[in-house]
């Protein structure tokens, strides 16, 4: 199986040069390669619900960052 390289990696500072969230900054916490999307720090927050389980008693909505294509980000 081949590599599939990427322009930024975990760690880079990016912004979103396009689409929705055009203009926010963070650091890459995850790059998903073979779907060509990134999870950014603090960008494109999605509300989850949960069920109750071990970790999480209560479940509910929690929030979390949903990735952005990799296309529409810029190294900073």
């Amino acid at each position: 199986m081949s590599r599939i390289k990427t322009h930024v990696k975990k760690g880079d500072t990016v912004v979103v040069i396009s689409g929705a969230h055009k203009g926010a900054q963070g650091t890459i916490k995850e790059v998903q390669p073979t779907k060509s999307r990134v999870i950014i720090e603090g960008v494109r927050m999605i509300k989850k619900t949960v069920r109750p389980s071990q970790q999480n008693q209560a479940g509910g909505i929690i929030e979390k960052e949903g990735p952005v294509h990799i296309s529409n980000v810029k190294k900073v």
